[in-house]
This record gives structure tokens, C-alpha cells and sequence, in this order.
């Protein structure tokens, strides 16, 4: 799941305009930041980021959810469909929710010092924010679609804004220890499996490659009516609110918080950096990121996906290389961002980053309607190749839907619920041309 990221120089370079904010032209607007202070790499970033990750929770929309970990699970594997799993697994796979959880470390400390700023004080609007996050998680998580992570963002963010004034020498190695916990967790537990006895292991592996009975079960629920879903996923929801969360998502999420906020603070994620600093973060992460999730691949073929191996051990390949592909994908992002022409030609996607909230809903309301009973019905009957065309028209439909809301709009819905819902006040959500903007939230 994640690799530890390559040191970066103490200070950062000067901050530039053009680097971090578009030239003069038509304005990219959005959500909690008035125009002449948002960081529209930022929003570049988080938009290339929520496009990302929809190439990879397709599959769990799509299909039963064991065949996101064990692609043999469900589907078929052979010609076509292959070639997209793999490059959705070595180019996608935790490789932009690592960016997202990293970004949403930098949007504490840069929420956080506005507010201080302005007041003095920041703790009150940062837990009422993380407070009504976890609430949308969990009603996303429960009433939409099990593979929330809005949920797990909140409760890390609980913790993690402790340490929103830390240096980063010490935010870097701390965020690295962190997320080293899951994989000594993984591993240790990998190492203690022969001492769980043949039941022991039949049952967990019931999870990696279920058996006939459990995948029917799952097509039964999801192309039933939304009712008949609700069972299977509250359930798997909770598990993942809990167990999960508990021996994985929590340590490696809120490592990677704490590595955004010294990339947010080394300037790294404003594009202040120089082209060849960006380009030996793209080169370097790239390289090894992605060498790291091939021989992954490589290595739990030879293996045939066996549970005892896979699991626990076949994972940490792309658990580690996957942070180094992230910074990599930083890299060749903030790299583009330190052109004024090519920031100005990124406009949708920084729109779609500035409603990001919005548009990660979306993609569920999408994608559920489509393979669920409540809509279409296609669940567990698109194969790899087909679900690639789905996520190729949500880009499109998101790239083009999101500047246009903007250009009439403060905020996306979601975005202008969490704001007014944090600050106990209506938010003004028609944009009003040449008037203020919104402050940063």
C-alpha cells in the first residue's frame, strides 16, 4: 500500500505566482477559497487525484468486492480484460487515494492557519468540519455505497490537526512510522498463519476467493432493489468502520496526512518547487513506484494468488510502491502546474478538484445507478473492459459538468452543505460576478 517518500530539502523555493495561481484569464472558481488566494495546483491535483480513483473503485461498484483484492474472484481474466486490470492495478491501485489522504493532510494546515489568522483559533471549525464528514460518511457508507472513505478522512483529521504546526522533520519520519504499522501488522499476521489451524484458514480465505454460494449472494443483494442491499452493506460497512479501520486504514491514512502537511509545508504541493526538483520526484517516484507494483503482479502470478502468500506478503509490494508512484504522479502534476499556459488548459480539472466532495458522491450516485437493481441492474455482468468505458464517461461527464456549475456557482452542493453546516450559517451559493469571494473554509 504505500513506499516512503524521498527526502525533500528543509525550506522551500520562494513562492511564485505564476507557479501557484493562473495568469490573468477566465477564473477558475470554486469552493471554500476566495479567488485571488486559491492554489489552483492544489486543485489541479485533487481533481487529477478524484478522477483516479474512480479507475479503481469501479471494480467495487461493478463487481463483488472480493475482486478488487483477488482479481481470479469474479470475472473474467484472459486478452483485454487483463490488460486493464493490470494497468488499473500498477498505474492505479492506492496510488491516488494516497495523493487525496496526503492532500487532505495539506488542507488542515491550510484551513487551519486561516483560521488563526482571522481569529486566533481553528479547533472549533476543524471538529465541527471533520464532525459533519464522518456524518456524510457514514450515510453515504450505509444508505449508497459500502467503499465510503469520507468516514475514515474525518477520524483521522480528529487526530492528525494536532499536528498541523509540526516541522516537518518530524512530520515526515512520524508519517512513515505510521503508515509502517499496517504493514508489520500484515506481515506478522501472514507469519502466524500456520498456527491457525485448516479451518481457521478456510474461513478467511472464504473472503479472498469466495466460494460460489457468497458471490451469489452478493449478486442477489446488489441487483435487488435498494432494501434488499441494505443487509450486505451495512454490514460491510461497519466492518470497514471498524475491524479495518482499525488494523489498516487508520495508520496508513493518517501517516500519509501527516507526510501532505510537510509537503504542503516545503511548498512542494503549490508547485514553488523548481522543474528539476519535480522532475527527480516524477523520475524516482515513477521508477520505483511503479517497478515495485509490477513485480507485485509478477510475483503473486508465480504464486497463483494463493491467500497465504498473496495476502499478507504479495501485497506489500504495491502497499509501499504505491507511495512512491504518488509522489511520482505529484511530480509530473506540479511540474505542469509551474506553466502558466499549461495551469490555464488544466481549468476543468482543477474545476472537478474544487468540487471534489461533490463529484466523489456523484461518481457513487453514477456508478450505483448504473450496476445496482435500484437503477440498471448490471451488476456482476460488465466485464474489465466495459467498466473502463464507464469510467471514461463520468471523466467526461465531470470535466465538462464541473467549470460550467462554477461559472454560476461559489461552491458544489456538497460542497456548500459542509460549509454552512461548519459555520452554523447559510452560505451565499450564486456566484455573484466582480463581487468578493468566499473565504478560505
Amino acid at each position: 500500500m504505500t513506499a516512503a517518500p524521498t527526502p525533500f530539502p528543509e525550506s522551500p523555493a520562494p513562492p511564485t505566482q505564476t507557479s501557484a495561481r493562473l495568469p490573468p484569464g477566465p477564473p477558475l472558481r470554486s469552493a471554500p477559497v476566495g479567488e485571488g488566494d486559491r492554489i489552483h495546483a492544489i486543485d489541479v491535483l485533487r481533481g487529477f487525484a478524484l478522477l483516479g480513483i474512480l479507475i479503481l473503485n469501479i471494480q467495487a461498484f461493478a463487481m463483488p468486492g472480493a475482486a478488487y483484492m483477488n482479481p481470479h474472484a469474479y470475472g473474467d481474466l484472459t486478452g483485454a480484460n487483463y490488460t486493464v486490470w493490470w494497468f488499473t492495478h500498477v498505474f492505479g491501485d492506492q496510488k491516488f487515494m494516497t495523493i487525496f489522504s496526503m492532500l487532505f493532510g495539506a488542507g488542515i494546515v491550510l484551513m487551519t492557519s486561516r483560521a488563526e489568522a482571522r481569529t486566533g483559533r481553528s479547533a472549533g471549525v476543524h471538529y465541527r468540519r471533520m464532525g459533519w464528514l464522518i456524518l456524510f460518511g457514514l450515510l453515504h457508507a450505509h444508505l449508497l455505497w459500502y467503499g465510503d472513505i469520507l468516514y475514515s478522512y474525518g477520524m483521522c483529521g480528529l487526530l492528525v490537526w494536532l499536528a498541523r504546526k509540526w516541522s516537518p522533520k518530524v512530520l515526515i519520519p512520524l508519517g512513515i512510522g505510521l503508515i509502517t504499522v499496517t504493514s508489520v501488522l500484515m506481515l506478522a499476521s501472514g507469519m502466524s498463519m500456520p498456527y491457525w489451524g485448516e479451518e481457521g484458514i478456510a474461513n478467511f480465505s472464504k473472503g479472498w476467493l469466495p466460494p460460489a454460494e457468497l458471490v451469489q449472494g452478493d449478486l442477489d443483494a446488489y441487483r435487488g432493489s435498494w432494501l434488499d442491499q441494505m443487509p450486505k452493506r451495512v454490514v460491510t460497512s461497519i466492518m470497514f468502520e471498524t475491524f479495518l479501520f482499525a488494523i489498516a486504514v487508520f495508520w496508513r491514512v493518517s501517516g500519509l496526512m501527516l507526510i501532505g502537511m510537510a509537503l504542503f509545508r516545503l511548498g512542494v504541493f503549490q508547485a514553488r518547487r523548481s522543474a528539476r526538483f519535480y522532475c527527480k520526484m516524477a523520475i524516482i517516484g515513477l521508477t520505483v513506484g511503479l517497478s515495485l507494483a509490477a513485480y507485485g503482479v509478477h510475483w503473486n502470478n508465480d504464486r497463483n494468488w494463493d491467500v497465504k502468500s498473496s495476502f499478507f506478503f504479495g501485497s506489500e509490494f504495491n502497499y509501499w510502491g504505491s507511495i512512491f508512484a504518488s509522489m511520482g504522479y505529484v511530480g509530473v502534476v506540479m511540474l505542469l502546474c509551474t506553466s502558466p499556459a499549461i495551469l490555464r488548459s488544466l481549468a476543468p480539472l482543477a474545476a472537478v478538484g474544487q468540487m471534489a466532495l461533490t463529484n466523489y458522491l456523484m461518481q457513487t450516485i453514477i456508478c450505483t445507478t448504473i450496476f445496482y437493481g435500484h437503477g440498471l441492474g448490471y451488476f456482476g455482468s460488465v466485464e474489465r473492459t466495459g467498466q473502463a468505458m464507464v469510467v471514461l464517461g463520468v471523466w467526461a461527464f465531470q470535466l465538462i459538468v464541473s467549470p460550467i456549475w462554477l461559472r454560476y456557482f461559489r461552491f458544489g452542493p456538497a460542497e456548500w452543505l459542509w460549509r454552512s453546516l461548519t459555520y452554523w450559517k447559510r452560505q451565499p451559493m450564486r456566484r455573484t460576478h466582480g463581487g468578493p469571494d468566499a473565504a478560505a473554509m
